[in-house]
């Protein structure tokens, strides 16, 4: 397959894939960011959101990913995910409940820091509850 690249996204639970796809769009820390074959090696760290993967003449596919890191290299790119999720088998209910866990921490929060970072994990999870309603 021209332009395409070994992909692999695994939870602690199972591998979820592993494939040769042309593009996967991952939920960074600092932002959304594409990797595509040749890509130089990187590394960050994910954010509650939607990881999308295109294929060459295939659908596209996305999953719901939390936390965890991705690293694009020379052999291609890992995601390594806490949490992962096919947004074929996501219910609406799952993330609700993961709104409510991020809403109490954001109220038990002790620390300015502990507040920022409850307050994005939150922010995070209505986007994707938002991309939910959407689809």
């Amino acid at each position: 397959m021209a332009g395409a690249f070994q992909f692999e996204l695994v939870s602690p639970e199972r591998l979820l894939l592993s494939e040769e796809v042309t593009m996967v769009v991952v939920p960074g820390s600092e932002g959304e960011f594409g990797i595509m074959a040749g890509h130089a090696p990187m590394m960050s760290t994910l954010r509650p959101g939607l990881l999308r993967v295109s294929r060459e003449g295939g659908a596209d596919q996305a999953y719901f990913v939390r936390g965890g890191f991705a690293e694009a290299g020379p052999k291609g790119l890992t995601v390594l995910a806490e949490h992962a999720t096919s947004l074929n088998d996501l219910k609406a209910e799952d993330i609700a409940g993961q709104i409510k866990d991020a809403e109490e921490d954001l109220s038990d929060a002790s620390d300015d820091e502990a507040r920022a970072r409850a307050a994005a994990t939150l922010s995070h999870l209505r986007e994707v509850q938002a991309a939910l309603k959407a689809a």
